[in-house]
């Protein structure tokens, strides 16, 4: 659900004033456990390490996130692939397949080239 345009956008106050108060170049990674605070344009260029719950996730603010939240951009939940056995199976050949690949384009000469 959207904020109210007559409330206007939630930036936390402490990671504005830190923001206000560096340039981009020299600020470094600012740590923020504010994952429900906005992107607003004063932030560009700026690396926000936004916490996941268990670390750090180090964040570079771009024109395209402006508005999001920065909580978007940090994962909570890391993913375990799904399948088992049988998924196994076609990762190990498809690694077979790229080490035969390999195998014979190494053993297949150059062509010469043309002057």
């Amino acid at each position: 659900m959207s904020r109210s345009i007559k409330k206007g956008p939630f930036v936390d106050a402490k990671l504005l004033k830190k923001v206000s108060n560096a340039k981009p170049a020299s600020a470094g990674v600012i740590n923020t456990w504010a994952r429900r605070s906005q992107v607003s344009p004063e932030m560009i260029g700026f690396t926000f390490g936004v916490h996941n719950g268990k670390s750090h996730v180090a964040v570079l603010v771009s024109e395209d996130m402006v508005g999001h939240r920065l909580g978007e951009f940090s994962p909570t939940k890391k993913f375990v692939r799904h399948g088992g056995k049988m998924q196994k199976e076609m990762e190990a050949k498809k690694q077979q397949a790229e080490i035969d690949a390999a195998k014979a384009a190494k053993a297949s000469p150059a062509p010469a080239k043309k002057k």
